[in-house]
C-alpha cells in the first residue's frame, strides 16, 4: 500500500491537473530521452491512481488473478478471517488449496466478485425496505 506524504500532494495535484488538461494518453519519456507511447488502458490507471492518492487514499495495483492468503482476503473485505472461512465454507468465495497444503488461496478476483454482489444485495434491500417504509407512510 501506498500513502501519499504531505511533501509530495502538490506534485500530485499538478500531476491531477496535467492529466486532466490532456484528456487522452501521452507518452512515457525515460532519462535518455526515448519517448514510448502510454497504452490508453495504462492512462486510465494513472488518472485513477493520481486522483485516489490525490484524495489521501491508499492504492494497490494487483492482477485479478494474484492468490491471496485467508488473512489477506479477510483484510480486503474488512472482515475477520474467521468469517471469512465461514464464507468459504459456504461456498460463498471460491478458493483453492495448493497441493498437499492445508491452507487455502483465495482469487483476488473471487474476493472482489464477492464484493460487488453483497454491494448489490445490499441496495437492493435498501431499496426494498425504502419502498416498504413509503407504502407504511413512514418515508417520503
Amino acid at each position: 500500500m501506498t500513502v501519499v506524504p504531505p511533501d509530495d500532494t502538490e506534485a500530485l495535484l499538478d500531476l491531477s491537473r496535467f492529466l486532466d488538461q490532456v484528456g487522452r494518453p501521452t507518452a512515457l519519456l525515460g532519462p535518455d530521452g526515448q519517448t514510448f507511447p502510454l497504452p490508453m488502458e495504462a492512462y486510465r490507471v494513472l488518472v485513477t491512481v493520481v486522483a485516489s492518492m490525490g484524495a489521501g487514499k491508499a492504492v494497490t495495483i494487483a492482477p485479478l488473478n494474484q492468490r491471496l492468503t485467508t488473512q489477506e482476503a479477510a483484510n480486503c473485505l474488512g472482515i475477520s478471517r474467521p468469517t471469512l472461512v465461514k464464507l468459504l465454507d459456504l461456498g460463498e468465495i471460491s478458493f483453492e488449496r495448493p497441493a498437499a497444503g492445508r491452507h487455502r488461496r483465495v482469487r483476488l478476483e473471487e474476493v472482489l466478485d464477492y464484493q460487488m454482489r453483497m454491494r448489490v444485495q445490499r441496495r437492493e434491500t435498501l431499496d426494498e425496505l425504502t419502498a416498504k417504509a413509503a407504502e407504511l407512510g413512514l418515508y417520503q
